[in-house]
């Protein structure tokens, strides 16, 4: 059978061209009950700020395409705090309750802990505080932990392929030691930053030896282990479908040693299929966007590190609101056009691509996951 190669490429570049939006002729007032075509509400905004990172992870930023002379978004591309913040602000308007920040690695960009702070004194239209957190591969999190939750982030989510040294280095593609990463997130956990999460993608051939020993080491934790199928998200991983190792089959790995018993979603929209120990002592959670589509409850929105909203993961444009924000456009006006694009929003890639994984997948430009976060 012959196989099929997708070329390493940064997509970015053949992505079309993202125009301001138009304003619409009646602005509305947001009323934090807004939903799109297939009746899915904005709960969620995870917002990238910045697209570098000291990882070339395989599945991410993989060193063929981000090498020395790749090109980065220069600074004065990148929404500033303020920007931020102020999107965010309208995005809260129109629903959102929890807002994460990713990169690249978010913990790259400069005095962090301040957008933080401004972020942390959001509030919803009823007074509540906002679910607040953060994606690192843990890096630089022992350095950073206690300033994060002075500045009021309320807890972590950390990157870890494998245990084993050789193959975490693999991975990663960087001379990063797993102690390193493992100490970060004790400090995180010890100055408050919890539940911690734990997100492990497993790529066939690679790491997926690694399933039982990370369960092992993480059961009796205070941290929650979760299992990522490989994705295709983007065009520079060269994804093939025989690499992703199907939700499915790491439940069953972990039960053959690790009885398991199923836990209901903590919200409608959760990424996470819950897990417990039989015996009470530790949870998993897996995330299948590959075999187990979870469009029909996505309510989440991502913005880009210069400033452009996408609907979907896949998404293939993004909608320039960074053009609106340095101009003169009004908070209402800018609301008025989040609104717009959500309720026209109907994305469902991923439960497309389950219906035709050959089909669909090798000929459908795709924003780099990277650039938006995942």
């Amino acid at each position: 059978m012959t196989k099929k190669v997708i070329p390493l490429i940064d997509s970015r570049s053949f992505l079309p061209p993202s125009l301001p939006p138009t304003l619409p002729s009646i602005l509305e007032t947001p009323t934090g009950l807004i939903a799109d075509e297939l009746g899915r509400p904005l709960h969620d905004l995870r917002i990238s700020v910045t697209d570098r990172c000291n990882f070339r992870c395989i599945y991410c930023m993989p060193r063929a395409v981000f090498d020395k002379d790749y090109a980065f978004l220069p600074h004065t591309a990148l929404l500033s705090f303020e920007e931020i913040t102020r999107l965010a602000s309208l995005f809260v308007a129109h629903g959102v309750h929890k807002i994460r920040l990713t990169g690249g690695e978010p913990l790259l960009r400069k005095h962090i802990e301040k957008l933080i702070a401004m972020l942390s004194a959001l509030k919803t239209p009823d007074g509540q505080e906002l679910d607040l957190t953060l994606t690192t591969n843990g890096s630089l999190l022992a350095k950073k932990a206690q300033a994060l939750k002075d500045a009021g982030l309320k807890r972590v989510t950390v990157s870890l392929d494998a245990l084993d040294e050789n193959i975490f280095q693999r991975m990663n593609d960087a001379d990063f030691p797993v102690a390193d990463v493992l100490h970060g997130m004790e400090v995180a956990h010890q100055v408050g930053l919890g539940p911690i999460k734990v997100n492990m993608v497993v790529k066939r051939g690679v790491n997926d030896q690694e399933i039982l020993p990370m369960a092992r080491h993480f059961k009796n934790t205070p941290y929650i282990l979760r299992f990522i199928e490989y994705m295709d998200v983007g065009a520079s991983n060269g994804w093939k479908m025989d690499e992703v190792v199907p939700s499915a089959e790491v439940a069953q790995r972990i039960q053959t040693e690790l009885p398991m018993q199923p836990l209901a979603a903590n919200y409608l929209g959760e990424t996470a299929q819950r897990w417990r120990y039989a015996d009470g002592v530790g949870e998993i959670g897996l995330i299948s966007s590959v075999t187990q589509a979870f469009c029909h409850d996505c309510s989440r929105a991502r913005l880009s590190t210069e400033g452009k909203l996408y609907t979907c993961l896949f998404a293939s444009a993004g909608h320039d609101l960074r053009a609106l924000l340095r101009s003169e456009c009004s908070d209402r006006e800018i609301s008025s056009v989040i609104g717009q694009l959500w309720r026209a929003r109907n994305d469902r890639y991923s439960e497309l691509r389950t219906q035709n994984t050959e089909g669909l997948t090798p000929t459908r430009k795709k924003v780099e996951m990277s650039y938006i976060g995942g």
